[in-house]
């Protein structure tokens, strides 16, 4: 066969017509790898230097802020809590009960039937011829109301009593008993958790009884014979804490006014120490005056002096 013969001309005229397509081809090619290839874009938003001294110094700003006032960045939070755990209204009764020791010596005057003596007895004078005694005080309270009472009940004896010469007795039993009860209804005026004050009032009720046996009683002279009367009195107490566990009393009152007595009056202080929550120990004094008289009784005197005790609070 005859071989036909193509010129280089020709040849290269192809070529050159078929560069462009191959350049195209190529092109695509290494785009489409370069897209696989290739991490997706950064979406985050760009923070200049800027921004980022701004945000620094706010973080400063609020650091100190709260270095200075730690409970300003908690208002809201402390004021909702606050007002979420305030405390419910107390609806309960609560009842204390304080027996106490009162040891007072007697001093004034006293007498019947336009005769009268002038008594001096020192505590250890009444003790010595102490025969029976109950004393003791209890008190209620519901929110802002108080109920309290407080009774003092003693018996003095003597059977070597020496009469006067010629009853026709060698010696004389002598019984003297005298009861002091004061009732109370009140207010509690200031409460607040390191000083209450109350105001009150009530009556104070008096018994003073006296019985005389002669031994012998050749002449029938034996005689009993008593008094009893009641005042109308107003007082108020406070009572200030010094420490977690110590605390101050002050009490009193004063009445009579012809109700009973001309005049009928009493205060005391007294230092007490807590010694759990149900239990405090107190100790103090107490000065009690009367001046009761009637047209056949006279009794006129002074009641003081130390006085200890304990207070349990039953709820």
């Amino acid at each position: 066969m005859s071989e036909t013969k193509v010129s280089p001309a020709i040849v290269v005229r192809r070529l050159l017509s078929l560069t462009p397509v191959l350049l195209l081809a190529v092109t695509l090619g290494r785009a489409a790898d370069a897209q696989k290839q290739s991490p997706a874009p950064d979406l985050q938003p760009i923070v200049t230097q800027a921004d980022a001294t701004q945000a620094a110094a706010a973080q400063v700003d609020l650091a100190q802020d709260q270095t200075q006032n730690p409970l300003s960045g908690n208002q809201t939070q402390s004021s909702s809590s606050s007002t979420s755990q305030a405390p419910a209204p107390d609806y309960n009764w609560h009842v204390s009960i304080s027996p106490y020791l009162w040891f007072p010596g007697v001093h004034g005057t006293t007498g019947a039937f336009n005769h009268d003596v002038s008594v001096h007895a020192s505590a250890g004078d009444l003790l010595s011829h102490f025969r029976f005694g109950i004393q003791g005080a209890a008190e209620a309270r519901w929110q802002l109301l108080l109920l309290n009472g407080d009774l003092f009940w003693v018996r003095l004896g003597d059977d070597k009593a020496v009469p006067f010469p010629g009853l026709g007795a060698s010696s004389a039993d002598l019984r003297v008993g005298e009861l002091i009860w004061t009732s109370k209804v009140g207010a509690r005026l200031l409460d607040k958790e390191k000083f209450k004050a109350d105001a009150n009032i009530g009556v104070r009720f008096w018994h003073l009884g006296q019985k005389v046996t002669f031994n012998p009683s050749l002449l029938g002279l034996d005689f009993k014979s008593s008094e009893n009367w009641g005042d109308l009195v107003i007082g108020g107490r406070t009572q200030a804490a010094l420490s977690p566990k110590a605390s101050i009393t002050l009490l009193g009152d004063v009445g009579g006014w012809g109700t009973g007595a001309k005049l009928d009056y009493q205060f005391a202080t007294l230092l007490g120490y807590k010694l759990s929550s149900r239990w405090k120990l107190e100790a103090g004094y107490r000065y009690l005056f009367v001046d009761y008289r009637t047209a056949q009784f006279l009794y006129n005197t002074v009641t003081s002096g130390v006085i200890f005790g304990a207070t349990y609070k039953w709820k």
